[in-house]
């Protein structure tokens, strides 16, 4: 069973005491997209991600000291750098060695300039999210750079696991999600969502539904959890499936 993240805005570079790590699978497509990114001016960067001044002058530098190859003196894990909502409900920086060494082999993090991460890959700091129009040779975005390519290996990730627990979870957001081709995906694939009741009607919470994908992809890590029918037992933070409001494919928690 293989759990699908989206990555995080929020950074967080100070050292870490876990020194385990692996490198990115697509890293010499991440150096073509940086070799674009380095050319481009402060404005053109602000313009092209939609970013405050101070945002692309930030990223303007990050670029321009993007250092190859990376080590654990330049670079950090992925899944202990990303710092974003979805990561606060993850707490990772909690995980012990043995749920560091499950989630390599059952998470994995999608990104608009690393394409898939495993969560013990190295990445320097960045931002570039799927959905930026940024032209790369012949393909005039992202989702078109990244697709054949995450797709494929996904499979390749999906045709190593046990056939009874060949599932694709999906907790990452529809930018992200939408990078991969669902129909040439080697996996049944479930989608999660999370709703809440405000006075009696239903509604999306982004800042807690991006939680609660942490949640459950922690609970899903420390309880080792190889089968999706288990992962309906999820009950942090008051949330309950909703078998009624559920499908075959599409999974709903409530609270």
């Amino acid at each position: 069973m293989i759990v699908v993240i989206s990555p995080a805005k929020t950074l967080d570079f100070k050292p870490t005491s876990v020194t385990t790590h692996t490198l990115p699978a697509f890293l010499e497509d991440s150096k073509k997209l940086v070799r674009v990114m380095k050319k481009k001016t402060i404005p053109e960067l602000r313009s092209l991600m939609s970013i405050s001044e101070s945002l692309a002058s930030l990223n303007h530098e990050r670029y321009r000291q993007f250092q190859f190859p990376f080590s654990l003196d330049n670079a950090k894990q992925a899944l202990l750098a990303f710092k974003g909502d979805v990561y606060v409900g993850l707490e990772a920086d909690r995980f012990d060695e043995a749920d560091l060494h499950f989630a390599q082999d059952h998470l994995v993090i999608l990104s608009g300039l690393y394409g898939l991460l495993k969560p013990l890959d190295l990445i320097q700091p960045y931002r570039l999210e799927m959905g930026t129009r940024l032209v790369q040779g012949k393909y005039a975005n992202l989702y078109e750079f990244w697709n054949a390519k995450l797709t494929k290996h996904l499979n390749r990730i999906l045709d190593n696991q046990p056939e009874k627990s060949r599932y694709l979870i999906n907790l990452a957001s529809q930018e992200y999600f939408q990078a991969l081709t669902v129909r040439k995906t080697n996996a049944p694939i479930i989608h999660i969502k999370f709703l809440e009741d405000r006075n009696g009607e239903l509604q999306f919470i982004s800042f807690n539904a991006k939680k609660a994908r942490g949640m459950m992809s922690r609970f899903i890590i420390q309880n080792r959890l190889m089968e999706p029918a288990a992962i309906k037992t999820f009950n942090e933070n008051s949330y309950q499936f909703a078998d009624e409001l559920s499908s075959a494919d599409e999974w709903t928690f409530i609270r």
